[in-house]
């Protein structure tokens, strides 16, 4: 059995999801102890105890320690398999964050439905549109495929989203390669409001249309959500900027207190940083894809502005389970980062 030390680098949830991830993926037991050992409320969360949950839905796992607040827990994976799981966070945390960990598991086995309850745009998390439009986006160039169904969107403090994801099987995985980018072709994205004054959403768009103004074609989507479609008060808007090669992404969330202004403007001024840096993926992106990049049929290489330290613990998690190469170099103001597979699953 492995121990991971969830208290490593980053040391929050990103150990603990990766960790059930990787043991399925790789048919590895794993124990995580000091799990989020340094934050203000250590030990699993609500969203990190159904990661757990669901991912062992794809493996038959035999879990022990993974209850609320459990500073500690074994995960025994059995062999992958396709089929229905439903899991409830119960809370409004994060839909996307649950994904992430059940996405390399149900990529490889195929034939998979996964239906999530929780918040499907809330802080410390990637929005939803984020993860449907850049996140699979850039999936898709690896050889990875999913389909995103939105039934009710769920905002913080009180969450109730309901997001349905049909995976498909990755017979093989293509590496990333983005050693360089090609100029901006498109800037698309979707900007939505729920039980909220009506002109919340169409002030984020225009905050941020403005914002990205040198750019001639820009085309965000908006839409104010009733009841019927979101649970509760709240927004968001997701960007993305595309090229030949790759998609760039930036997002902004509503807060109470905070102008629609501001939000569409902060969301365009971290895309612009992102196009600006010359960087092939942006540095949310960036520590999503290396575990897919690690199981690749030969190396990953790609340029990101900042090499945050979500990467480089996700980079110690991959060496640790599938002895992984990683070598970054600094250039000019950019890091490179090449991903070189060793062993694979």
């Amino acid at each position: 059995m492995l121990e991971i030390d969830g208290s490593h680098g980053e040391g929050g949830g990103q150990i603990v999801r990766m960790a059930v991830a990787l043991s399925a993926l790789t048919t590895t037991p794993v124990r995580v102890v000091n799990v989020r050992a340094g934050r203000v409320k250590p030990g699993l969360a609500a969203q990190h105890a159904t990661a757990i949950r669901a991912v062992a839905g794809l493996c038959d796992a035999k879990v022990e320690g993974a209850e609320v607040g459990s500073g500690a827990f074994t995960f025994t994976p059995g062999p992958l398999h396709g089929g229905k799981v439903s899991v409830d966070v119960g809370t409004a945390g994060s839909i996307t964050l649950v994904l992430q960990a059940c996405l390399p598991a149900a990529l490889h086995a195929g034939g998979t439905e996964l239906e999530i309850r929780g918040g499907t745009d809330v802080p410390w998390a990637p929005p939803l549109d984020y993860f449907g439009h850049v996140f699979l986006g850039l999936l898709r160039k690896m050889g990875g495929r999913a389909e995103v169904e939105v039934a009710m969107r769920g905002y913080y403090p009180r969450g109730g989203g309901l997001v349905r994801v049909r995976v498909e099987r990755a017979p093989r995985w293509r590496p990333l390669l983005l050693p360089g980018r090609g100029g901006i072709v498109r800037i698309a994205g979707r900007a939505h409001a729920s039980n909220l004054p009506e002109d919340v959403v169409e002030r984020m768009k225009s905050a941020a249309t403005r914002k990205l103004g040198t750019y001639t074609s820009v085309r965000i989507h908006s839409e104010a959500l009733g009841p019927d479609r979101a649970v509760g008060p709240g927004g968001t808007i997701v960007l993305w900027a595309e090229t030949p090669e790759t998609i760039l992404g930036a997002s902004g969330l509503a807060e109470k207190g905070k102008r629609a202004e501001k939000v569409g403007e902060e969301a365009a001024a971290l895309l612009l940083t992102e196009i600006e840096s010359r960087a092939t993926l942006d540095v949310h992106a960036s520590d999503q894809v290396l575990a897919y990049a690690a199981v690749a049929a030969s190396p990953s290489e790609f340029l990101v502005r900042e090499v945050t330290e979500h990467a480089r613990t996700m980079m110690w998690l991959l060496s640790s389970f599938l002895k992984t190469q990683f070598h970054v170099s600094s250039e000019g103001g950019i890091s490179r980062i090449r991903v070189t597979p060793v062993e694979r699953p």
